[in-house]
């Protein structure tokens, strides 16, 4: 009998990544839909694993089951580290993927450092009160025009030194062999294992 964890999220890339990563652990994890829960958490916290956390404890209230939540993000050199933990909310709310690009590469022109770095944080949180975290970076530069159109937010600009290509010029399995998200993914899994070996 697998045990049911509840993925906080609404984005079904994400499920469907997430599964194929624990099935293996012989873990069922389902939406917040299949739960029953509607959970909406303010993102309130300062890094990407307290946003992750908040949201995982929440959900997990709410659906009496264990929940994951990821919380991860763009953060820039030249921009002090941002747009960091307002990734998502950059530029405000009438933005889209798209507009956010274009603003991130209208506030990089003319600068010469374009170092950038993906952050993705893990968290778990078990009803009993256990809870786990996992992070995964990725490092790469800010591209100076969007390049390719697969994946999501701003992966046309984030460009990967070592293949020569934006996240949006990668495959799917090629991005996630070396993606923040991929390697954080890999580090909970591992953790989780552990975790439910005991």
């Amino acid at each position: 009998m697998a045990e049911k964890f509840v993925l906080a999220t609404h984005n079904p890339g994400k499920l469907a990544e997430m599964k194929s990563i624990l099935s293996g652990l012989g873990v069922e994890v389902i939406s917040p839909a299949e739960a029953g829960v509607e959970v909406d958490v303010e993102e309130s916290g300062t890094t990407f694993a307290e946003n992750a956390m908040l949201k995982a404890k929440a959900v997990c209230a709410a659906a009496g089951l264990p929940a994951i939540a990821d919380d991860s993000g763009l953060c820039v050199d030249a921009l002090n580290g941002g747009p960091g933990v307002y990734s998502a909310r950059y530029g405000g709310e009438g933005l889209d993927d798209r507009g956010r690009c274009m603003l991130l590469l209208r506030s990089m022109r003319g600068q010469t450092t374009r170092a950038a770095h993906f952050t993705c944080a893990v968290a778990c949180a078990f009803p009993g009160g256990d809870t786990l975290t996992a992070e995964g970076r990725c490092d790469g530069a800010i591209a100076f025009a969007p390049l390719g159109d697969g994946g999501f937010g701003y992966d046309p600009v984030f460009l990967v030194p070592e293949k020569g290509k934006t996240f949006g010029q990668l495959g799917p399995e090629e991005k996630s062999a070396i993606s923040h998200r991929g390697k954080a993914l890999a580090a909970f899994a591992e953790k989780l294992g552990a975790y439910l070996g005991k």
